[in-house]
This record gives C-alpha cells, structure tokens and sequence, in this order.
C-alpha cells in the first residue's frame, strides 16, 4: 500500500474516493464537509438525505458511501468523527474507526486509491498531533496485513500543521 501525503483542497482529488469528515445528518456544512458538498452538486445531498432518512443519523466511527456526482472522485465515503471532550469519551477509539470503517467500505466497493482529510482536527477540536499518532499507527498497521483492493492513501491535508504533523509520522520528514 503506497501512502502520499499532500497539502491541498481534496475536491479537487482524481481517485476512486474522497472521504469527508461529516456530521451525524450527512447535510454538508462547514470545514471539508461543506466543501465536498458544495463540489459535488445538489445531487451528493439528495444521497446524503436518502441515507439518513434509512439509517437515521450517522454516530461518530461509522462510515457510508455515496456516488462522487461532479467531483473528480468516483464515490464519497463520508464518515463522522469524533468532537474532542479532552479524550474521555472514547474519542481515540471512534476516530481509529473512522479510518477502519472508511477501508472497510473502500475494500467493499473494490475502490484502489483513496483520499482522506484530516479528521475531526478543525471544529471537532481533536488535538492534531494526536490524530497525526493515530492515524500513523493504524495505518502502519495496516499496510502490513492489508490483502483489500487498496493501493494508495492520499492525505490531503488543507492546513500545514497537520501536513508537517503527517509527514513526520509517516517518516517522511
């Protein structure tokens, strides 16, 4: 598995899925999620809404996927994260499955690249340098025992903090 990490606007990623960092409604908004919203076109929320509207709200860790309409990206996995309540509420747990449930649905729809954003480290306030760890972790992990249809993670990273962060982790720095 090849592992990239780039700063950058991930609407604009050609892959075989960009993730977003959702709310629990899937209904766009600020940060990344608006963003991917606003790319894809109307036709990403009327998904979003047929989702919830089967499955009610998305909690923290879980992931769904939906077609990328006019994004460069064939899907959108769009998984909720955690929002930062100092770590005693499982937050470390629950954004290691977003990650987890994210490549489990990628190897599921037999997806070769995909391209994550940094997680719940913008308004959810999870610290970034721990995010960074995590991340690192489950992913070295992973790479070493993975047989799904991934071939490459891409991280972009909109900010240079967590760009730096990532780098370092991954040993590219």
């Amino acid at each position: 598995m090849k592992i990239e990490i780039i700063q950058g606007d991930i609407t604009k990623e050609e892959t075989g899925a960009i993730v977003n960092a959702a709310n629990p409604a899937l209904a766009g908004g600020g940060g990344v999620d608006g963003a991917i919203h606003r790319a894809a076109g109307p036709e990403l929320l009327e998904a979003c809404r047929k989702i919830i509207a089967e499955i009610g709200k998305c909690p923290p860790g879980e992931a769904v996927i939906t077609d990328g309409f006019r994004l460069k990206s064939r899907y959108v996995i769009h998984t909720v994260g955690p929002v930062w309540h100092g770590g005693i509420r499982g937050e470390r747990e629950l954004l290691e499955n977003c990650y987890r449930n994210c490549m489990r649905l990628a190897g599921e729809n037999g997806i070769e690249s995909v391209s994550f954003p940094n997680i719940s480290t913008g308004v959810y306030g999870f610290p970034k340098q721990e995010a960074a760890r995590i991340v690192g972790a489950f992913f070295k992990g992973l790479a070493d025992n993975d047989s799904s249809s991934v071939k490459t993670i891409r991280f972009v990273c909109f900010d240079r903090e967590n760009y730096t962060l990532y780098r370092t982790e991954f040993g590219y720095d």
